[in-house]
This record gives C-alpha cells, structure tokens and sequence, in this order.
C-alpha cells in the first residue's frame, strides 16, 4: 500500500492509499470534538488513474495513452466478468441446495401423511371392532 499524504489544511486531511492488489485498508479518526464532519470519496478501478500526469510522467504519445487506457478498461471488463461468474455459481449452488432440501422436506411430510393414515385406519379397525360394528 502506498499511503499519499498530499494535503493538508486547517482541520483538514487528504490521504490517498493506493494499492495495487485487492487488501483491506483501516483508517482511524479520532477526535475530541464531538462536532466534526468526514467526507469519505472512495474511487476504484480505472478512474481512479490521472492519465495526464501518466502520460507526463512516462512520456507517452496520444495513441499510447489511450491504448493503455483501453487496456485497463480491458482489465476491468474481466474482473467484473470473472465476478459475476462466480456470483453465478455460488448462486447456483444456493439454488441447488435449497432445492434438495424442498425435495426431502416433502419427502418427509409424505410419509407423516401416510403413516398417520395407517395409524388412523388401523385405530378406526380396532375400534370398530371392539364395538362389533365390523
């Protein structure tokens, strides 16, 4: 992580993490005034690049620029895919499971009914039967 310090004005802090890898980053406020206000602005993926001060700092013509910013755009469409791929599976799996559990749940409420009914039919026998209706 590298951590940009870049601004700092009366009562206000201006922090840039930068990473180059998915990470979790903490940030800490602590206060004794209790009335302070914090704006939060979280920027991900490609926008988050100065292609200006890129294309400065590397030298880079007009065509290489945006070559590269096609190629992180590039990058971002298969992370998002990559992501929704595996939203999909483990939406499946979800559905898959809570299918089988439907299936055993009705399973299981099938042969309750069936064997109440024998119960039932065996109790009304006996019953009948000691009244010698039968």
């Amino acid at each position: 992580i590298d951590i940009f310090k870049t601004s700092v004005y009366i009562y206000i802090y201006i922090y840039i993490y930068d990473t180059h890898t998915s990470t979790h980053i903490h940030t800490c406020i602590h206060t004794e005034n209790v009335l302070n206000r914090v704006h939060l602005d979280i920027q991900v993926g490609e926008h988050t690049n100065n292609y200006a001060e890129i294309a400065a700092k590397d030298k880079l013509t007009e065509l290489q620029l945006r070559v590269r910013q096609l190629m992180e755009q590039v990058d971002q469409v298969q992370k998002e895919q990559n992501y929704q791929r595996y939203r999909e599976e483990r939406f499946r799996q979800t559905s898959e499971s809570t299918n089988q559990r439907v299936l055993w749940w009705s399973i299981v409420q099938t042969l309750i009914l069936v064997a109440i009914g024998f119960w039932q039919m065996r109790h009304l026998k006996s019953f009948f039967e000691a009244k010698k209706l039968v």
